[in-house]
């Protein structure tokens, strides 16, 4: 296996943040604590869980997400052009009322690179970590959620149609991603929602509802991503997770991956594929038939990070022989379904329960895979 991913056993990113932090977070949001003291404690957590994740056995370690509150708003704040604002939004999981107030990005001018806090926060963890340190990013078109209506998220006078604001977004991604090799980044993950709608059913005829095809934003979406794939150093690796949605161990979209998978697996540039199979509402594994031959990977997400209960062990192996009958057993690996803690809030499980799941995973990609 590559020495920057994916591993045979990995995971999506996010790790839950120690109770110390959270009130540091808001001592410093009320103003009872100075950015720098602030910046030291977070820089003391991120330490503390990248020895934890050596510790498992992990090769592909991340700094938890640690300095963020969640993981697409703190990335897409810092871009040139986009503002945060707060306004009703829609349900963020089944069964939840509409109207709750949330934050969410407007873009307000002309979206650009204006360099970017992340960088200085990724040359942290690679001076803290002896394994291969990875980045997590929201993937460029989370800018133009398909959860909502694009242009209820635009100002009329930056863009007045889709395809200009994904070819400045394109342009923009591209400086952060030579910006992230620069500071010695060679794995770079883009965390996607939007793909995991278009499996959707419901999500479909919304989109439709509202003027929108979802093959053309599927198309305009591959053409942008490509975009940024293709300026990518030989030696960098690039994957993406599709995601269903993980505030707080919710969930949002549901379906299998057959109506993007042909499109995803062989016209999208990525190195691997994280996909979430953690529950029924990933469909089966028949679409990793659409997996070309050769270097690409896909990581099954056969572990929940929504609930602290551990998988059985000889069923992940089953569902591993399982999909390899589908795609080459040389071409996939293992993983939790998603993060721990796409917010700050973290999921509905206990921190020794995140760190037995993924020792169990680390545990079972060398059972199952010897190269692991």
């Amino acid at each position: 296996m590559s020495k920057s991913g994916p591993f045979r056993a990995d995971h999506v990113g996010s790790l839950l943040r120690p109770a110390a932090l959270l009130e540091a977070r808001a001592k410093h949001n009320g103003g009872e604590l100075d950015a720098n003291a602030l910046t030291a404690l977070e820089d003391a957590a991120i330490r503390r869980v990248v020895e934890r994740q050596e510790e498992v056995g992990l090769h592909g370690v991340t700094d938890g997400e640690f300095r963020r509150e969640s993981w697409v708003l703190d990335f897409i704040s810092h871009l040139g052009g986009v503002n945060i604002v707060q306004a009703p939004a829609p349900p963020a999981a089944p069964g939840e009322k509409p109207g709750a107030i949330r934050k969410y990005a407007k873009v307000a001018g002309r979206v650009h690179f204006a360099g970017h806090p992340m960088i200085e926060h990724f040359r942290f963890l690679k001076s803290v970590t002896r394994q291969t340190a990875k980045l997590t990013i929201p993937a460029p078109t989370m800018l133009v959620s398909a959860s909502r209506d694009w242009r209820g998220m635009v100002e009329a006078q930056a863009y007045t149609d889709v395809e200009a604001l994904l070819e400045d977004l394109g342009e923009a991604y591209k400086a952060f991603v030579r910006a992230a090799y620069d500071a010695g980044c060679r794995y770079l993950q883009l965390d996607d929602v939007n793909m995991s709608y278009l499996c959707d059913a419901d999500m479909r005829e919304k989109i439709k509802a509202r003027g929108d095809d979802p093959e053309a934003l599927l198309a305009g979406w591959i053409k942008t991503l490509n975009s940024v794939l293709a300026s990518r150093p030989a030696d960098m690796t690039m994957t993406t997770h599709v995601c269903r949605g993980n505030f707080r161990s919710a969930w949002f979209a549901s379906g299998g991956y057959e109506p993007i998978a042909d499109a995803i697996f062989n016209q999208l540039d990525y190195d691997g594929y994280f996909l979430e199979y953690d529950s029924e509402r990933a469909g089966g594994f028949e679409p990793l038939r659409f997996l070309p031959k050769g270097k690409k990977r896909v990581v099954l997400g056969l572990m929940t990070t929504k609930t602290g209960e551990l998988e059985p062990r000889d069923l992940i192996k089953t569902r591993v022989e399982a999909a390899s009958k589908f795609a080459d057993a040389s071409q996939l690996c293992l993983s939790p379904q998603c993060g721990f803690a796409s917010h700050e809030d973290g999921n509905l499980l206990s921190d020794e329960a995140q760190w037995t799941k993924l020792r169990q995973v680390v545990e079972l990609a060398k059972e199952i895979w010897p190269d692991a």
